[in-house]
């Protein structure tokens, strides 16, 4: 019977299926675009092949203006344009819907996961604020050169993506590069200057929050926005503590213990889900996405996309008969017991 019902299993698309294969494409035409840029009039890849084996040209290294520690594996993850379905899938279950306004908020540290994000958000049709941290930990766009915003705006120029930051700051400890070499902060400042952004700075990171909360509500009252993104460890998105709250989508109720003073709490109270994108790892694992791909998969590929589903009527009709034949049996061995006890004579130990 179990057989008979698992031949029955039928692959049905997910939801969200054409939003996810949209944005995933779309993921796909801005790296290859920066991946051209990158690789200039030779077009040679002239990166670490070990920390890039999928010469993508968006791994940084771990040294230079680095503003933390980092994981290459889970840098190089979100460079897999699948990572897009998984912002999709994310924006679904927030109840994020076309012509919604969100508030974005990412560091230089994760360059895969803002462009899916990016992507995922021009295919939905919804209007992200965006406020940025220019520094980036180790494996992320650490190149002073060519930071994460200078990334973003080849992107938005290059018309791939129709959005990109309002504002930004240094980042890193106390969002202002603190630790930093002075030419690393001169540097990180001057990407945020030729990308004609305003600067971010304040000497107590709290007052960076409340700038921050005060320049999303001036776009857009904090009530109207339908979520808040964070992505990566920006310390003004989510506070300084012992508790960090967990990854995905976040309900108000999700985060009654986390205390945490941040622009993601902020949100929070004012009982809107926020969007979490910090374990790479621990994310890819639950939507089925390799960790650190190579070569690439194809586009489309895993639960993300596709989902089997059993006939609900055959599995129903095989459960009754299973009931039913175990019913019968029960009734069957029951009598011949019963006839057995009737015809049974002890043999007299007279």
């Amino acid at each position: 019977m179990f057989l008979w019902a698992s031949h029955t299993i039928t692959i049905e698309k997910a939801i969200g299926y054409d939003y996810k294969i949209q944005a995933s494409q779309l993921m796909k035409k801005a790296m290859d675009f920066l991946r051209t840029y990158r690789l200039g009039e030779q077009g040679v890849f002239v990166g670490d092949s070990v920390l890039d084996p999928n010469e993508t040209m968006l791994i940084g290294t771990a040294y230079g203006c680095s503003t933390d520690e980092g994981y290459l594996d889970a840098k190089a993850s979100t460079l897999n344009p699948n990572f897009a379905a998984v912002i999709i899938d994310l924006l679904f279950q927030a109840g994020v819907e076309q012509g919604d306004t969100i508030a974005l908020a990412y560091t230089g540290s994760m360059p895969g996961a803002n462009i899916a994000t990016l992507a995922a958000c021009e295919i939905m049709d919804v209007e992200p604020v965006i406020i940025s941290s220019v520094g980036a930990s180790w494996y992320g766009a650490t190149d002073t050169n060519f930071t994460w915003l200078d990334i973003e705006n080849k992107l938005y120029n290059e018309k791939i993506f129709s959005h990109k930051s309002l504002m930004a700051s240094i980042g890193g400890k106390s969002d202002v590069g603190r630790g930093l070499t002075r030419e690393c902060q001169e540097a990180l400042q001057s990407a945020i200057s030729r990308n004609d952004l305003n600067l971010i700075y304040e000497k107590d990171w709290r007052n960076s929050i409340k700038k921050r909360v005060t320049s999303y509500g001036n776009i857009t009252p904090i009530s109207h926005y339908k979520t808040f993104i964070n992505i990566g460890g920006g310390i003004t998105n989510v506070g300084v503590g012992d508790y960090n709250p967990k990854n995905g989508v976040l309900f108000p109720e999700d985060l009654m213990t986390f205390q945490n003073e941040s622009v993601l709490k902020t949100f929070s109270k004012e009982k809107i889900p926020v969007i979490n994108i910090r374990n790479i790892k621990q994310l890819i694992k639950l939507y089925g996405l390799p960790y650190f791909p190579t070569p690439l998969p194809p586009i489309g590929e895993g639960v993300l996309f596709m989902k089997p589903t059993y006939n609900r009527m055959v599995n129903v009709f095989a459960l009754l008969l299973t009931v039913l034949a175990t019913a019968g049996l029960g009734i069957y061995s029951h009598k011949q017991i019963h006839n057995r006890m009737e015809t049974y004579e002890p043999e007299s130990i007279l």
